[in-house]
């Protein structure tokens, strides 16, 4: 989430708020141990000014985000965006 409000104003937009449902996914690894092996993001997003992102400027600030995030650089579950 910071690392998309950073962006975001980086880009020129205002968030106003940012609340994220974080779904995650257990499976077994190739041990036979459960482990977290998807995490589903279901962000939503208020900007504060007239001027708001399109879909695919959201989708390339969510992109930026995930590529400078410390927590996504360092794990080896895939993380993905529901960007409804």
């Amino acid at each position: 989430m910071l690392w998309f409000l950073h962006v975001a104003i980086d880009a020129g937009f205002e968030p106003a708020s940012y609340e994220d449902e974080a779904v995650g996914e257990m499976t077994k690894n190739e041990q036979g141990k459960l482990w977290i092996s998807r995490v589903t993001l279901h962000p939503r997003i208020e900007w504060r000014s007239e001027r708001h992102p399109t879909a695919g400027e959201v989708k390339h600030l969510h992109q930026q985000a995930h590529d400078e995030c410390f927590i996504a650089n360092s794990i080896k579950t895939e993380v993905t965006i529901n960007e409804s």
